[in-house]
């Protein structure tokens, strides 16, 4: 399992969502990232998942 970090942002930049999280791979981890910003409500706000290696996997502004 790797760790990977989800963040979500305000639109005047303020951090509402900071959480490091566990999957398998890549895929996996966008699944999740996905999963976790729809059950908080936070879709819609900007946001982006993180690979351990620094890879953007997910991004929305």
């Amino acid at each position: 399992m790797k760790t990977y970090k989800l963040t979500a942002f305000e639109p005047n930049g303020e951090k509402i969502l900071d959480e490091a999280f566990q999957a398998d791979h890549d895929d996996a981890a966008k699944e999740l990232g996905t999963k976790l910003l729809s059950e908080k409500n936070l879709l819609e706000k900007t946001h982006r998942v993180i690979s351990p290696s620094g890879k953007l996997l997910l991004f929305h502004s």
